[in-house]
């Protein structure tokens, strides 16, 4: 049987008209192309309480946490776009990422997280793409266990780089966010085959 990569997409910005999610979905599609079943999700379809232990200790997980994390934990794969905000990640990224690593009875420890294989892109208006808020991604990944591939992309003045229908204008550009989602499900399919 041949194996079927699956990789989850999403950015860190809830924003309609997010440059981050019209990032994403252009290396969802690299990925797609390179044969992996491909998930997109909005995290503003899954709005979540800011972690609050003493709230998880009274209610338990909220639903659209566990939903995240069961997705998560459903793929094997991430495409991260994550927006800069203050030389750092979002806030709505950092939640749902610390919603998702807490643990389940019976779970082994960060199993939404541990053993997965990432990339990271950002877009941004600035002049450099939102690299700063890579660096800290990059770092939360490493420590909670995911491969984060060392190639990646940042979209600088993103609003001059993008077409209306959310492609980017410089072939090249576009064919390096594409090849981040085709390295996520070639890795994959590597060390599926190597028995990883």
């Amino acid at each position: 049987m041949t194996y079927t990569p699956k990789i989850l997409a999403f950015a860190g910005s809830t924003r309609t008209d997010s440059y981050n999610k019209k990032l994403v979905k252009i290396a969802a599609a690299g990925a797609k192309a390179a044969g992996a079943e491909v998930t997109y999700i909005d995290l503003r379809d899954l709005p979540l309480p800011l972690y609050d232990q003493d709230l998880e200790d009274r209610e338990g997980t909220p639903a659209n946490a566990q939903a995240f994390k069961d997705l998560l934990i459903s793929h094997q794969g991430l495409l991260i776009a994550s927006p800069e905000y203050n030389s750092s990640i979002t806030a709505v990224l950092k939640n749902a990422i610390d919603w998702a690593s807490r643990p389940s009875p019976n779970e082994p420890p960060l199993a939404a997280f541990a053993g997965k294989v990432a990339a990271i892109m950002s877009a941004s208006p600035g002049n450099l793409g939102g690299l700063r808020g890579l660096v800290h991604l990059r770092s939360i990944l490493g420590n909670i266990q995911v491969l984060v591939l060392p190639a990646q992309i940042a979209v600088p003045q993103v609003y001059e780089a993008l077409n209306i229908d959310g492609t980017l204008k410089d072939a090249k550009q576009q064919k390096s966010v594409e090849q981040l989602g085709e390295s996520v499900a070639t890795i994959l399919v590597k060390l599926n085959y190597s028995g990883f």
